[in-house]
Formats: structure tokens, sequence, C-alpha cells
């Protein structure tokens, strides 16, 4: 072999981010280190690797097939490393976990209880919206995927393990607050704070009311759960949000739910993984764990 594991793991590095920096800055070596691993597996491969348009890097496409190995090699002597550990009775790893932006208040209490029967595994957690971890799938940059709704138009393997239902919500003195059988017509007379669009919960929403014929006022578009909820307890509007999300204010009465036909709509968490990704270890363990959850 002309090329050494380590500049396929620094070339994995740079293409990932597009970045000589954050790779650097990620593995703990200089910047000058990094780019001559990635000129010198140029030189032996044959083909540039990277191009610079601007400020900006861009893979070529002897890149991106680089790249496609490297990831494969990588994973799968990461897969490799786990199952000698597991051999050994250890049970040591690495999870990356992608879960979008709504599943951040459920997520840390399974991982905890993940962790606590597996020590020896680490955990990176990305959070973010739809669109961002839907382009993360397609990049194959994860291990596992939490979304509300499956990805779609794409080869996916997707579980549902547990129930997510959404609400609206409201400040305890609004003029809707406990009454019954509030029709979708009344309330969207209401302003109403929504995620940005390519939210899962958006989309949801939006198609709830398209369905009911009518289309609500939006006075303000936050990207953040928190963000919505305080915007909500100000009076700027209602929100439709995971039951889950705002269990902490709905506990303490700073919010209230509203009795609204056709809620709570009745979602699930997914978690996906491209069809033929060879889970690790590690992976293959979190799926086991959700699992008894979905009974």
């Amino acid at each position: 072999m002309r090329y050494s594991l380590r500049q396929l793991q620094i070339f994995d590095a740079v293409a990932r981010d597009l970045s000589y920096t954050r790779a650097a800055e990620a593995l703990h070596l200089t910047q000058p280190a990094v780019y001559t691993q990635v000129r010198q597996l140029e030189d032996q491969v044959g083909h540039p690797l990277i191009e610079r348009v601007g400020k900006r890097l861009f893979l070529t496409p002897a890149g991106e097939i680089v790249r496609k190995a490297a990831h494969e090699v990588l994973d799968d002597l990461a897969r490799m490393d786990m199952e000698l550990a597991d051999l050994r009775g250890l049970a040591k790893g690495r999870l990356k976990l992608a879960v979008v932006s709504t599943a951040k208040y459920d997520m840390p209490g399974r991982i905890a209880g993940f962790l606590a029967d597996h020590p020896g595994i680490d955990v990176a957690l990305k959070v973010g919206n739809r669109q961002e971890l839907i382009a993360r799938f397609a990049d194959n940059q994860d291990d596992l995927y939490v979304l509300g709704t499956p990805p779609e138009g794409m080869d996916a393997v997707a579980e549902r393990f547990a129930e997510n239902p959404l609400v609206v919500i409201a400040p305890p003195d609004h003029p809707l607050a406990g009454r019954q059988g509030i029709s979708a017509a009344e309330v969207a007379r209401h302003p109403f704070v929504m995620r940005e669009v390519g939210s899962g919960t958006r989309a949801r929403a939006e198609r709830y009311f398209a369905e009911a014929g009518v289309t609500p006022e939006v006075r303000l578009e936050i990207g953040a759960n928190e963000a919505i909820k305080t915007a909500v307890m100000a009076g700027l509007g209602l929100a439709v949000l995971s039951r889950g999300n705002a269990a902490l204010e709905l506990d303490h009465g700073y919010l209230v739910t509203l009795d609204v036909a056709g809620f709570p709509l009745l979602r699930h968490w997914h978690v996906a993984y491209p069809r033929g990704k060879r889970l690790s270890v590690a992976a293959e363990a979190f799926l086991l764990a959700l699992r008894p959850k979905a009974a």
C-alpha cells in the first residue's frame, strides 16, 4: 500500500469540514502538518484530491472516491477495535449520534442509561434541525440518526422507538386557556410562534392547519425551542411543540396546553441509518437499548 492509515485519517478529517484548520484542531496537529500529509497522499494517489476556489475548499472527483474509501476503512477499523474489546469483556468504542433539536430533551436520559451499562463507550452527540440531519445522513457522517419522521427518498433502515405527541401551548392567561373543544379555525385566529422552515414540528403543524383549510398568522419564527417557550410565556403567540419539550413549564404552570380538536398530534421518534451500513458494536448496542422502549 502506498499510503498510510494516518494519511487516510487526516484526509478524512479535512474532507469532513473542508478545512485544514478544523482538521488540525480535531487531530491535535499543526495546520502545516495536516497540509503536508494531504499533499503526500495526493502524490501517492496520483490525483489532486482537494481544490481551492476563492476562499473555499472542494473535493475533486478523485477526492470523493478517496474520502468514501477512507471513511469505510476507518469505520471498519473502529468496528474491529470494538469487537476485539468486546471479546475481552471490555465494552469500548465511540458512538456518533445525530438528533433533531426537539429530541435533545428526550435523548440525554436514554444516553445516560446506556452509558451506565456501557461505561467504556464515548458518545458524540450532534443536534440540528431536520434539514441538517438529512444532509448528514446523505453524507454518512454519523452512526445513528434520531428524527420525528424517517428520511424520505433515501434508502434507510428506520425503527420507531417512542411516542412524541405535539400539543398547542399557551400562557395560562390566554383567552383560550381552559376552553374545551377548540376548533382549528378558532385557534388559527390567534398568532403563532413557529419553528424555522425545515423543522419537522413546523411541517406537521402546517399540515394539520392545511388539512383543516385554515392558515394561522406566524408572528414570529424562531429556531430554538427554549426561545419559543419564552416567547409564548411573554404573550407573543401560541406554539405547537412536543409535549416533552415543554414538560417542565407545563408542570410548573408557566404554560398550559389548549384543548384543540385533533390534538395532540401523535408522532413518534425514529432511529435510522443508511441501508447497507455496517453498524459499529456501540451502535448495535444502542439500538438494542432503544428497542425495549417501543414495547
